[in-house]
């Protein structure tokens, strides 16, 4: 029995496969530790994850915030101690979406969620890799840099008092509400990544569409720009924001001159082919 968890800042997916097969899955909050300790992960687990009846041999997992080997080590005491197995591989969420994307090809892959990120993959390893930076000071093209966004062109009334009107109408929320999640709760990436659900209703307007693609066009020129031949290899992409934006990804590649690879919504099903392909 193989364990494959995928993990973002706002829910971890995790999938028992067996032989090939997948045999159940369940779906908890995010884990990431850059904001969660051992415990903090620990408890979460205790709490939500619902795959108690069979004991896995082994354990991928892929995390967002899982950079370095001291962030690492806190994701990796905390399953030991709720799994009680040693054999445990912790990676990079971009690593998976690697695995996920490409296989075995080169290509460079894409992740557009509630945070973004991107690497220039060889077929096997990620040999370049533009760093995130996080949704204050990057994170481009991400829902929670949309919902930044958004909530920046709303309070400061950058757009039309119809939209305006629409947005408070939905939410019922209040400027002082927003800031208060943004500035003094935590999580505030996640709190600005909801609002995604409000692009993605009135895309049809054109300001909202602009939001979108301002967003998707700063993610190329930041990111995918910087890795060599970009323009002659396939672009993947996994992640909400990636599949339920499409039309206007790809209208921001075109503009660029790059070419659209696979969108996929999550990376799980591809990960669960990689790793039952010998890997």
């Amino acid at each position: 029995m193989i364990l494959i968890a995928d993990s973002g800042s706002t829910k971890t997916e995790w999938c028992l496969t067996s032989n090939g097969s997948i045999i159940s899955k369940c779906i908890t909050k995010g884990i990431n530790p850059f904001y969660q300790t051992s415990a903090d992960i620990l408890q979460n687990l205790k709490e939500e994850y619902t795959l108690n009846n069979t004991k896995p041999q082994k354990i991928h997992f892929y995390g967002a915030g899982c950079a370095n080997e001291e962030k690492n080590n806190i994701v990796k005491k905390a399953l030991t101690e709720f799994f009680h197995i040693d054999d445990i591989t912790i990676d990079s969420d971009l690593k998976g979406a690697a695995h996920s994307l490409c296989q075995k090809k080169e290509g460079i892959a894409c992740i557009l969620g509630t945070g973004s990120n991107s690497c220039l993959y060889d077929g096997q390893n990620i040999s370049h890799n533009v760093s995130p930076l996080g949704f204050i000071i990057g994170d481009e093209g991400s829902g929670a840099v949309l919902g930044k966004k958004l909530m920046g062109d709303i309070l400061k009334n950058q757009l039309p008092e119809s939209i305006i009107e629409l947005f408070f109408n939905k939410y019922n929320t209040t400027p002082a509400e927003i800031l208060d999640n943004i500035y003094k709760k935590p999580f505030p990436n996640r709190y600005l990544a909801q609002y995604t659900r409000f692009l993605s209703e009135n895309i049809y307007l054109k300001e909202i569409e602009a939001i979108v693609l301002q967003a998707f066009d700063e993610f190329i020129v930041r990111n995918l720009r910087q890795y060599a031949h970009a323009e002659e290899l396939n672009i993947h992409f996994t992640g909400s924001i990636a599949f339920h934006f499409k039309a206007q990804l790809e209208k921001a590649l075109t503009k660029h001159n790059l070419k659209l690879g696979t969108i996929s919504q999550a990376p799980m099903e591809g990960l669960v082919e990689y790793h039952n392909s010998g890997n």
